[in-house]
């Protein structure tokens, strides 16, 4: 099972593991408050790509495509999946929109693949 969550809500038992998906650590959140078990910078999008989307909805469909093309052969998308396949992953992350964000588009490329 796979779930998102904003960095900056308290982290749950029920989360499972949390894995932070942005490239940069967020502001104003410590590593402890945080409780991020895997900082996997590897599945943020380049940013020239998050420059690109600027989280305009309008984009997120070619957003989605573009960040599979980008992850299509790393290995830290199969890891990904595997622990889904095993425990709650919770994908955290900072922006501020709740429905286009990196973290909802793994969430789409892992249902896709």
């Amino acid at each position: 099972m796979i779930r998102t969550k904003r960095v900056f809500e308290p982290p749950a038992p029920e989360d499972g593991m949390r894995v932070l998906v942005d490239r940069l650590w967020p502001r104003g959140v410590s590593k402890e408050d945080a409780r991020i078990d895997w900082w996997a910078r590897e599945l943020a999008p380049s940013d020239k790509l998050r420059r690109w989307f600027g989280h305009a909805p309008p984009r997120y469909r070619e957003f989605v495509d573009r960040l599979r093309l980008e992850l299509d052969s790393g290995e830290a998308l199969a890891r990904l999946k595997a622990l889904a396949l095993q425990q709650t992953v919770t994908l955290v992350y900072a922006a501020l929109d709740e429905r286009h964000n990196n973290a909802r588009a793994l969430v789409e490329i892992l249902k896709l693949g």
